[in-house]
């Protein structure tokens, strides 16, 4: 069994800073892909950023330039450095691990969501 702990949610005035966790943890051989999702009110579940196990990355147009995702394949641990945030980033943000288990399965997992709120 995988488990993804995210931390580093909270509430932020418009054009603050935040750094968001996720830790990996569990019956893990290595990681592919990593990623941030986010899902506000009344909306469906978008992709944030995502970064591979080379540290090759994507991001979604609402966001390039302000945030920045990295990872430590040691720590089986990603981060979302989020700048300049707006009142619609707010959102639950959700952990995503493609992860190969011990076992050699492949499977997809998520973390429990971290609420973001930007608001003055």
């Amino acid at each position: 069994q995988v488990q993804l702990v995210e931390s580093g949610g909270g509430l932020v005035q418009p054009g603050g800073s935040l750094r968001l966790s996720c830790a990996a943890s569990g019956s893990i051989f290595s990681i592919n892909a990593m990623g941030w999702y986010r899902q506000a009110p009344g909306k469906q579940r978008e992709l944030v950023a995502a970064i591979t196990s080379g540290g090759s990355t994507n991001y979604a147009d609402s966001v390039k330039g302000r945030f920045t995702i990295s990872r430590d394949n040691a720590k089986n641990t990603v981060y979302l450095q989020m700048n300049s945030l707006k009142p619609e980033d707010t959102a639950v943000y959700y952990c995503n691990a493609e992860v190969v288990a011990v076992t050699r399965g492949e499977y997809d997992y998520w973390g429990q969501g971290t609420q973001v709120t930007v608001s003055s």
